[in-house]
């Protein structure tokens, strides 16, 4: 079995990607600040090696913030990112570098394929295209994998909030003009390994669950899972809360390279939700 370091094992998909690798067998470290800077060349040379494979979880995603913060969100996304690769590169393993459907023009109707033009409308996502490009000159033997929407157990996220939500307020409203893909981490650390132990070819992937749904959407299939009423929940527009950084509004990723290379993609995200719903939803049972 392959050698693994998880790189920012402390955060949502880190801590579940760890998780899932010790359950396919594999031996995994996992690393976070303080053990690893990816802002210290040294630091990253010492962590990954001996190491076969190296996943990137570690980045700056305060997306407003970084509108007036981009340097810092540049170093460690850009940077920080190049770093790690070049250490990867310095040995014989392999780099998984994490990457974000905002890296898309976020404009259209149509799944955006893996080899669409970069085109990035806000600094968090001019960061890590940023990223995506220094980690491929530096490392050919990376594959970078897009994902959008995450949610999972060990952090922040839209379905979490969604339940508490329905447990403070008889109604409220979600954004329904922006359009992706909920993608629940488990599933995703899934497809990283298939990815990996498949051989699959380097460059750009997909990660995201398959399918395509509004916030609002979610909203009322989180509303489904704890069996509430959806109704509760009501479409509002992105314009009736303006936010710092613009958002994509269709960033729906192409999942064609899977096929390709005859590896299974990740399951539809209705599917994935009532999979994580029992561990997602627990504190908001009964």
């Amino acid at each position: 079995m392959a050698r693994w370091l998880v790189v920012g094992a402390a955060g949502m998909l880190g801590t579940d990607l760890v998780e899932v690798l010790r359950a396919h067998g594999h031996e995994v470290e996992g690393l976070d600040l303080p053990a690893i800077d990816v802002l210290d060349p040294a630091s990253c040379a010492d962590a990954v090696a001996g190491s076969d494979v190296v996943v990137n979880c570690a980045a700056y995603t305060a997306v407003d913030a970084a509108e007036t913060d981009e340097a810092t969100a540049f170093a460690v996304n850009a940077v920080g990112a190049a770093n790690l690769a070049r250490a990867v590169a310095a040995g014989e393993g392999s780099l998984v570098h994490v990457s974000t459907d905002y890296v898309v023009a976020g404009e259209g109707s149509t799944p955006w394929p893996a080899d669409s033009v970069v085109a990035p409308a806000s600094a968090y996502g001019r960061t890590k295209a940023a990223g995506e490009w220094a980690v491929r000159a530096e490392c050919p033997r990376t594959w970078v994998v897009r994902t959008a929407w995450l949610y999972g157990v060990h952090g922040k996220s839209i379905p979490s909030t969604v339940a508490r939500l329905a447990r403070e307020r008889d109604t409220f409203g979600f954004v329904a003009d922006q359009v992706g893909q909920p993608t629940w981490t488990v599933d995703l650390a899934e497809g990283i390994v298939r990815i990996v132990d498949a051989g699959a070819p380097h460059g750009i992937w997909h990660g995201t669950n398959a399918g395509e749904t509004s916030w609002h959407g979610l909203a009322q299939a989180v509303l489904e899972e704890l069996g509430m009423d959806p109704a509760r929940v009501s479409p509002i527009a992105t314009s009736d809360y303006p936010a710092p950084a613009p958002r994509p509004a269709y960033s729906v990723l192409d999942h064609g390279m899977w096929a390709a290379a005859g590896i299974e993609p990740l399951p539809h995200w209705r599917d994935a939700l009532h999979r994580a719903a029992p561990v997602l939803f627990e504190e908001h049972a009964g």
